[in-house]
């Protein structure tokens, strides 16, 4: 077995290691979650009986299906229906096959893009497995409920990403293509702005509010990916585009068998120190104060906690932007930030109550961890502009898809 397997091994074992540790302390905590049957018993109770039955649980899940009225209408615990998501009755269920299948495609685009896997994720949860439409038909009959589902549903995303973001990580710090000293910084940033939002956040947001303002960060950030494209924008990013090219000429040249000095290959650390970091990427010098993605990760990282993301999908423009980064730099750089935010997130969400269905989830990191471990080798195959393009495209619908469908009730399709 050579290194790269060494590393891909150790990433999946950190990742599924995450995975039952926080599963683990889910169960181990003082109010353990209700097995599927003790739900059903708890929402079978007479409507007498309820108030007694909720608070002899001490379970936020439990209580708020206890509270919920019965009935076949929308909004109502139909216990008729076999029990979905989150062991409730009537909820949707999720074929193994597509939940593996979308993960993949999250794990790819992440590990591909450095971004855009939360997004993903949110968009299968919400929207491709109905766990969206569930959890808004109950904002007026059963609300308690509606935001615990949706609660669910962002440290759902996020074990995604926080998967895709470790296996990523190590795939790209071994390419050389990994800034350590700027993830490090924005990872600092990132554990503070994290903490501080799913704390607050947590049990506070609606579906549709949750969906409204999802929408509109991602449309927000497909604008700012347009203007990027503009020639006003490219003219201030010719750091960036140096290196993209640099880098694509390298591979270009080993592919065809020509001959690249050695000593301008990859990534090289010059300086780093509490106020300046300077490194080269294939020749092209870089430079920037740790300062700025330090205050960059607090912002971004509380913001992507709100939504339930993993904050590449602003990480990505921050760092192409403000510190000049190529795409080939960015991807990987913001992928250990993102791990530390996520690891954040999930711990304070679940501290906090937050269930999660654990089975969706085993079977969603299967295929994340595929799909990322396949995105860092084709990424190079893939050039600077095109991923832009696709993340701009992608960033536009989406985003406006969710804007209408949370703020106005208007859906289009595939969203």
């Amino acid at each position: 077995m050579n290194k790269r397997h060494y590393l891909t091994l150790a990433a999946a074992t950190l990742a599924v290691s995450l995975w039952l540790g926080v599963a683990a302390a889910q169960q181990a905590a003082p109010a353990p979650a209700a097995t599927e049957t003790k739900v059903v018993e708890v929402a079978n109770a007479t409507d007498a009986a309820k108030p007694a039955a909720a608070a002899s649980t001490g379970n936020k899940l439990a209580d708020a299906i206890a509270k919920a009225p019965r009935g076949t209408e929308p909004g109502m615990i139909d216990e008729t229906k076999p029990t979905g998501f989150l062991g409730i009755p009537g909820a949707p269920n999720v074929s193994i096959i597509l939940a593996f299948a979308w993960a993949v495609w999250v794990g790819w685009i992440f590990s591909t893009v450095g971004a855009f896997g939360g997004v993903m994720a949110g968009v299968g949860h919400m929207s491709v497995f109905g766990f969206g439409s569930y959890a808004g038909g109950l904002k007026k009959t059963a609300p308690e409920l509606g935001k615990i589902v949706t609660d669910s549903i962002k440290a759902s995303n996020q074990f995604l990403v926080g998967t895709s973001a470790a296996i990523s990580s190590f795939n790209y710090l071994k390419m050389k293509r990994l800034v350590l000293p700027l993830a490090i910084s924005l990872g600092l940033g990132s554990l503070l702005g994290a903490y501080g939002a799913a704390a607050l956040s947590a049990g506070k947001l609606d579906f549709k509010s949750y969906q409204g303002y999802f929408g509109l960060f991602v449309l927000f950030l497909g604008c700012w990916l347009f203007y990027q494209t503009t020639p006003g924008a490219k003219s201030k990013q010719k750091t960036a585009k140096e290196a993209a090219k640099a880098f694509e000429d390298a591979v270009k040249k080993q592919k065809c068998g020509e001959k690249v000095e050695e000593c301008n290959l990859g990534l090289k650390i010059q300086r780093f120190t509490m106020a300046t970091c300077e490194f080269t990427f294939y020749g092209v010098p870089f430079h920037f104060n740790p300062l700025v993605p330090f205050l960059g990760g607090i912002v971004i990282s509380a913001v992507a906690a709100f939504l339930g993301v993993g904050g590449g999908f602003l990480l990505v423009p921050f760092l192409t932007s403000v510190t000049q980064l190529p795409m080939y730099l960015a991807a990987g750089t913001s992928a250990l930030a993102v791990l530390v935010s996520m690891i954040t997130s999930i711990i304070t969400l679940i501290s906090k109550g937050t269930p999660i269905e654990w089975h969706l989830v085993g079977i969603e990191l299967v295929g994340i961890t595929l799909g990322s471990i396949v995105g860092p080798m084709t990424s190079k195959y893939l050039s600077d502009a095109l991923m832009k393009r696709i993340f701009i495209v992608l960033s536009l619908y989406i985003g406006l898809g969710y804007t209408l469908a949370g703020f106005v009730g208007f859906k289009i399709p595939g969203v």
